[in-house]
Parts: C-alpha cells; sequence; structure tokens
C-alpha cells in the first residue's frame, strides 16, 4: 500500500517512489505522442529513437538517462 504525504500527494514510502519511477521510464521509452510523432513524419523527419534505430545494431544501444 502506497502511503502518500498529506500536503504533496506524492508517495512517500520506498514502493510507492519506485513505482512512479518505472512509471516515468516506461514513458520515455514510449516516447512522443502519436501526434507529435506524426508531425515530425510529415516534415519527413524521423524521431530520434528512429535516427538511433538506423545508425546502430540491433540491441547495441543502451539509452543510459532518459
Amino acid at each position: 500500500m502506497t502511503v502518500l504525504d498529506e500536503t504533496t500527494s506524492e508517495p512517500s514510502d520506498a514502493r510507492g517512489r519506485v513505482a512512479e519511477l518505472h512509471e516515468i521510464r516506461e514513458q520515455a521509452l514510449r516516447g512522443p505522442s502519436e501526434k507529435a510523432t506524426e508531425a515530425q513524419h510529415a516534415k519527413g523527419k524521423l524521431t530520434a529513437r528512429e535516427r538511433i534505430a538506423l545508425l546502430l545494431d540491433e540491441g547495441s544501444f543502451r539509452e543510459v538517462e532518459q
């Protein structure tokens, strides 16, 4: 059970913070919204992750800080 701090409404225990960090990481891995990706493609450009995928062998790139 996550305990919320009354003043900040954020998780105050370690498990709550870890869950929050996992959600942030998942959001970063999902990348930009579909609308943003479509706008980038409409300009004839690729997203940053698409450009990285073209440059490197699959599995050879490990993102350290998202």
